[in-house]
């Protein structure tokens, strides 16, 4: 269980008028995280402009003892003590192992979905995304003249893939069987 990497999704709610300055903290504490042991990588989901304050802050390790040593770092202490006049609310995160992540409904708290359900759950969403992605992605890869490689066409259908696994389709997908999913 150590061993298959670890993520966290971090949540931040920004008052207005405090995006600038959050947005620098951020190039502050991004590359302090980038340096420390075990990490993999990390992914920054802005708000809308006029529209949202949230930001969602995704970051994995590649064990969970190494993305816990970040997250309870006294470097990573004092930067949230200095980005705390710029938060709604406190700073918000649960960690979770391997693909736990996809399973994390905000209203169910620490509760994650037993192993079968959770393989049964991500196989009947990646398999057909893994069927009509290529018939869409590999002709615009055609029309804009990108010669046909068997590895770069797998690189850009996986990753686009992947994009839609974690910010649409699993966290409406998990919200419909929601019920099913956690009893």
């Amino acid at each position: 269980m150590e061993n298959q990497g670890a993520s966290v999704v971090i949540t931040h709610h920004i008052l207005d008028g405090k995006l600038q300055h959050y947005e620098k903290w951020l190039e502050e504490i991004v590359p302090t995280t980038k340096h420390s042991q075990g990490f993999i990588d990390l992914q920054i989901v802005r708000p809308i402009p006029d529209l949202t304050f949230v930001y969602t802050v995704i970051i994995r390790f590649d064990t969970i003892t190494n993305l816990k040593n970040w997250m309870e770092s006294d470097d990573r202490k004092n930067l949230i003590l200095k980005a705390n006049p710029f938060f709604r609310k406190n700073d918000k995160y649960q960690i979770k192992s391997g693909l736990e992540f996809l399973f994390n409904a905000e209203n169910e708290g620490n509760k994650v979905p037993v192993r079968w359900k959770q393989f049964l759950v991500t196989w009947s969403a990646i398999y057909p995304l893994s069927l009509f992605i290529p018939l869409l992605i590999l002709p615009l890869l055609r029309l804009f003249q990108i010669p046909q490689n068997h590895y770069f066409d797998g690189l850009i259908g996986s990753g686009v893939i992947v994009f839609l696994m974690v910010f649409v389709v699993m966290p409406n997908y998990t919200k419909l069987i929601k019920k099913w999913l956690y009893k």
